[in-house]
């Protein structure tokens, strides 16, 4: 065993020879830290004489001779976690989960383990005590005589212990506590958690069990520990939201299992995280008077219609630049649509200061957002109000055009089911698709021009 140290960067896990001020790969200054690792000697050499009469190795497979039958997945009670999961928990999947300090991750976890009633689980614990766990179990009010508790962070010491329970699932909260005897560093540095993370990923494919792996972010929101670390996990979810809003939102960003555009929002209450299976019931604000600046826009987050309310303020600006403020919108979007509106409607938007808000507190990147953007504007320039009973669909191009959308049947029998009475929606989108069955009435726009004479 030959024993050497190098330097590694904590931001992005790039590894060096000597200590760098600045890192080659990431552009950090500041960032490398020396670190003892372990390097293991080949015991043997390879042999490449080939082990069977037709030249071929008894671990290479032909593709043809592979069996594609589908894996049954182990369906949680949480329909949110399902769906963000691709449909279930797949045997054998090493997932990992990143968020803010206190959002609720090990709230959200150690909820559905308990829920997971016929399932035996092991959840390990390197950051909270048992006593810890048993409090806020506790407030979950959920009881469940196949869940149990390892608080431990040596590997070697956890794998004897797993290798007793058989456990069916495994929760590991956090990676970044975890440390193996073969690295001689702390926890939580770069090598300690590749080393950990490999050694959970040979378990889960091993034995075909499904391990979710808790972890840490970095003050620029992304997973801590080296980008390697994702590569090798099979699903990564981003668990966030805003401290000042009740709820939470859960969003794929790999998934080698299901698509990674797929979302889900639970609230966070008293006793634990409720499931939000109406999204537009928190993102639509209850009001009775009709105020200027508001539209309400129909969005797709993966296979699920959403309605969200984007609220739109423009006032003379008093300053010498005029102020373009932004809140879960693209500011360059928003620039692009003042300047379309600008030069095609000939609106004076260049002396106004704009600020613009997607109620609710979530980010919206869906491009048919922008018809309900443009709208919003409009109205608050005018300072007349639209009707609270329509919504719209439609991306904006840079000609002023009103571009179509896809799904454009489940965002209107979306806006149909919550009472709507007018949608606006691209006149591309015809093509082929019969509006009749809605109840709802469906306005075709191919410009901006055409909307804005239709509503003020």
């Amino acid at each position: 065993m030959k024993i050497k140290t190098a330097f590694f960067c904590q931001n992005c896990g790039y590894e060096s020879a000597k200590w760098t001020g600045k890192c080659p790969s990431c552009g950090q200054w500041n960032t490398f830290v020396e670190e003892k690792v372990q390097k293991d000697i080949p015991l043997r050499n390879t042999n490449w004489q080939p082990e069977k009469e037709n030249g071929r190795s008894d671990n290479i497979v032909n593709l043809s001779e592979v069996s594609g039958i589908e894996e049954d997945r182990l369906l949680t009670p949480d329909a949110e976690l399902n769906r963000v999961l691709g449909g279930g928990i797949v045997p054998g999947s090493l997932v990992l989960v990143g968020g803010e300090p206190g959002i609720g991750k090990s709230t959200l976890f150690l909820q559905n383990a308990l829920q997971l009633k016929d399932i035996t689980t092991l959840y390990i614990s390197g950051e909270e005590s048992a006593q810890q766990i048993k409090m806020r179990a506790d407030r979950l009010q959920v009881k469940n005589d196949l869940f149990y508790l390892l608080t431990e962070t040596s590997t070697q010491t956890i794998f004897q212990e797993i290798k007793k329970l058989r456990p069916q699932l495994v929760i590991v909260d956090s990676i970044q506590t975890l440390q193996s005897p073969f690295i001689e560093s702390a926890p939580g540095s770069v090598s300690q958690i590749r080393e950990t993370t490999a050694e959970m990923q040979r378990f889960a494919k091993e034995s075909h069990t499904p391990v979710f792996l808790i972890g840490h972010i970095t003050k620029d929101g992304s997973i801590a520990g080296p980008k390697i670390l994702e590569h090798m996990v099979d699903t990564v979810l981003q668990f966030e939201g805003d401290q000042h809003y009740a709820y939470r939102i859960l969003r794929t960003i790999k998934n080698r299992f299901g698509s990674t555009a797929e979302l889900g929002i639970y609230e966070m209450t008293g006793a634990g995280l409720r499931q939000v299976t109406n999204p537009s019931e928190i993102l639509i604000s209850q009001r009775e008077d009709q105020l200027s600046g508001v539209a309400i826009a129909a969005t797709m987050e993966g296979m699920r219609p959403m309605l969200v309310e984007v609220q739109a303020l423009v006032t003379q600006s008093v300053y010498g630049t005029p102020q373009r403020t932004v809140t879960g919108f693209d500011l360059r979007r928003l620039q692009l649509l003042l300047a379309v509106l600008e030069k095609r409607g000939g609106f004076h938007f260049g002396v106004k200061d704009v600020f613009l808000n997607i109620a609710g507190g979530i980010r919206v990147e869906d491009p048919s957002i922008d018809l309900a953007v443009l709208c919003a504007l409009l109205s608050s320039y005018e300072d007349a109000s639209i009707s609270s009973k329509i919504c719209f669909a439609g991306e904006v191009g840079l000609s002023g055009e009103i571009r179509a959308v896809n799904r454009i049947e489940q965002r209107i029998a979306e806006a149909e089911k919550l009472g709507f009475e007018k949608i606006f929606i691209s006149r591309y989108n015809k093509k082929g698709t019969d509006f009749s069955k809605f109840n709802i009435e469906v306005v075709p726009v191919g410009r901006v021009d055409e909307v804005y004479r239709a509503l003020f």
